[in-house]
């Protein structure tokens, strides 16, 4: 080993200065240090976790379940310690707190759910079409742009009078008319990267279309797949709870944010609390994945480094 490479040994400069080494870092290391820096972004995951906490545990631990009625109380209460209705109850008797609590996980789930959805067809889609162009490219854009002509909410509702309202099929009918704007940009990235000298040597050492698609290709459209994730994320729960407030979401006696508001807008001039409690928790979730993709999209864009 030459001195010039040994660990430990103080390198100088031809001026006789003292030369510090700089630890490189990685792609992820330099998004996550610049995301960090962000407090918007971190104040808002700190947030969206706790909601997401507490809307799994919390209605394990809440006094009522959301669906049970108090027959004390078979109307609208106000707030009360003694009755254990910490955010009163509605009109008939369940608890607040429970079913806001429970609709929380209801929408949160059919966020994510449908967002996995659109996440695996828009990637693979848009990749493909991206990679193998011509005809291929071609066939795939022209469904796309078939399926933006269909208002999507018009085709959601479509689906959920056809085939019924259940919990499975509203995600996966929402996750399947969220994926087309991921496509276009999976494509749009996909076209950029294949002329890349990194693409070339994978395709001369042999690889096939689809070992390239995998293991080259997915990987570095990650990080805009990741920033447009937290962007889907809320228009989905924004369509569920359209959805559920027109009478098309959730069946009884589950609930969900939407189903809550729709419920609370019958009852506004009587009992407010009932619209402004789910509606404030719907709309600070949609203003942090909000604010967290806003964040993702600063730290992993390469033009601010």
């Amino acid at each position: 080993m030459s001195e010039a490479t040994r660990p430990g040994l103080n390198l100088r400069s031809p001026h006789g200065e003292a030369l510090t080494a700089v630890e490189g870092r990685s792609l992820w290391q330099d998004a996550r240090r610049r995301l960090f820096a962000n407090r918007a972004a971190v104040l808002s995951l700190i947030v969206i976790a706790v909601i997401a906490f507490v809307s799994i545990v919390g209605p394990e631990l809440a006094p009522w379940t959301y669906d049970q009625i108090d027959w004390d109380h078979v109307e609208a209460t106000p707030p009360s310690l003694e009755t254990k209705h910490y955010f009163g109850t509605d009109t008939v008797g369940r608890d607040l707190l429970a079913r806001t609590l429970f609709g929380g996980r209801v929408s949160l789930t059919v966020g994510l759910l449908a967002t996995l959805v659109a996440l695996v067809i828009g990637v693979t889609v848009g990749a493909v079409a991206g990679y193998l162009g011509g005809k291929v490219d071609q066939l795939l854009m022209r469904f796309v742009d078939l399926m933006y002509a269909v208002p999507l909410t018009f085709f959601v509702i479509i689906l959920m009078v056809l085939f019924g309202r259940n919990f499975i099929l509203m995600f996966l009918a929402i996750g399947c008319v969220e994926w087309l704007t991921m496509a276009r940009i999976v494509r749009g990235q996909t076209l950029a990267l294949k002329q890349k000298e990194f693409m070339e040597a994978a395709r001369a050492a042999g690889g096939s279309s689809w070992s390239i698609i995998l293991r080259h290709v997915m990987p570095n459209v990650l990080g805009v797949v990741v920033v447009y994730v937290t962007l889907t994320i809320p228009q989905v729960i924004l369509l569920e709870s359209f959805l559920s407030f027109l009478g098309l979401g959730v069946q009884e006696p589950m609930t969900s944010w939407g189903m809550l508001i729709s419920e609370g807008a019958q009852e506004m001039e009587a009992n407010p609390r009932t619209l402004i409690i789910p509606a404030a928790f719907l709309t600070i979730a949609l203003f942090c994945f909000n604010f967290l993709g806003d964040g993702l999209r600063d730290a992993l864009d390469p033009k601010d480094r």
